[in-house]
């Protein structure tokens, strides 16, 4: 009675978290007369408050459907605790697979812990969690973004000033673009000659714009009444990037000072077009999202990690997270500047043309056939 009553209790604790809205039951498919339950894959994002992730979940639950199984998804709104809690329900529900979005990289090392203790792999979805023996990593090559977000300023800036403003500093993400900035610029020192003096290279709590905005703004001031001219900022992201030039813009520098960013969110490439942002690198969200449903079926269905990445022939790599090797797969980055705009972002379909270009006369759209 004791277990059945702590059972009962989870599964209704379940319910209240926001979210999780489906039936409590796994849907049944028919197949050849004979009921059977569908794969169920348990999809735990952090946040919906940069704009790319209301898109991850629209393409990965459309994968996932076209496979067979079953998507159930909550989102934490920036909780780590709520994220765990969340999870647990989902192993309560008997999802086969749990495919997160941790917001802690340490601490969601917990939802591993129980899911592996209930027999359920866990695949990390473009964030890594540390310290646990998580099965499967999908992401892109974030030390490659970080890398070419500098060595895209750095052929604008070749010299001078520099700002490395870093995402969150709980995001294991955040630290490899810092890792492969620091690189780019090492290598640019080393074969040009020329010095890159960084000011000052933060990260942030979270990946804020208002806090990115308020912290440049402070950087602005400091600097200037040092004496001190910022010349560039390389910001891990575009809506840093969007508090950077806000800050830039309130001092009248918005377009002076060269700005990296990520994601090729609208508004990023708008700036980038009109001439306030240098750079965003897009990284094309549908083939992360497809291939990490793929890779969550077929965890789902018991195969091996190694075997999951040389059947969609990718290749392996291991990133060490503290604990071990984790098997990760590494997706391509995009460069994207106003010069190539039209044939990444918009011939992918990211965004329109028409939205991409609205503050700008049309005679300075590009043509398109």
């Amino acid at each position: 009675m004791a277990r059945s009553f702590t059972f009962l209790r989870l599964a209704l604790l379940a319910a209240t978290f926001s979210g999780i809205g489906l039936p409590p039951t796994p849907t049944l498919a028919q197949d050849g007369g004979n009921a059977k339950t569908a794969l169920r894959i348990g999809f735990l994002l952090e946040t919906y408050d940069v704009n790319r992730w209301a898109r991850d979940e629209e393409f990965f639950v459309k994968k996932a459907e076209s496979l067979g199984a079953e998507v159930i998804k909550a989102v934490a709104d920036g909780d780590q605790d709520r994220q765990n809690k969340q999870a647990e329900s989902f192993l309560v529900r008997g999802v086969n697979v749990l495919v997160v979005v941790p917001k802690n990289l340490e601490s969601a090392s917990r939802i591993v812990k129980q899911a592996h203790e209930a027999k359920v792999p866990v695949l990390a979805y473009d964030r890594l969690i540390r310290n646990c023996d998580v099965d499967l990593y999908v992401t892109f090559d974030n030390e490659k973004v970080g890398y070419l977000q500098a060595k895209g300023i750095l052929e604008k800036v070749p010299e001078g000033n520099y700002i490395l403003l870093g995402g969150a500093a709980t995001d294991n993400n955040a630290k490899l673009l810092r890792e492969g900035q620091k690189r780019a610029i090492a290598e640019h020192q080393t074969a040009t000659g020329k010095t890159i003096t960084v000011l000052t290279d933060p990260f942030l709590d979270n990946w804020d714009r208002e806090e990115a905005r308020r912290k440049v703004s402070n950087m602005i001031t400091k600097f200037r009444a040092q004496g001190k001219q910022i010349h560039a900022i390389v910001a891990s992201n575009d809506s840093t990037a969007g508090g950077a030039i806000a800050a830039l813009k309130a001092e009248n520098l918005a377009g002076q000072v060269a700005v990296s960013g990520q994601d090729a969110e609208l508004s990023a490439c708008q700036r980038i077009v009109e001439g306030t942002q240098t750079l965003t690198i897009y990284k094309p969200v549908r083939d992360l999202a497809e291939t990490a449903a793929e890779v969550a079926v077929r965890l789902a269905k018991g195969e091996k990690p190694d075997d999951i990445i040389k059947a969609l022939n990718h290749t392996a790599n291991l990133l060490d997270n503290g604990t071990t090797q984790v098997p990760s797969i590494f997706l391509t980055p995009v460069f994207v500047t106003a010069d190539n705009m039209a044939q990444t972002v918009i011939k992918d379909q990211w965004h329109p043309l028409e939205d991409v270009y609205r503050n700008l006369p049309k005679d300075k759209w590009p043509k398109t056939e």
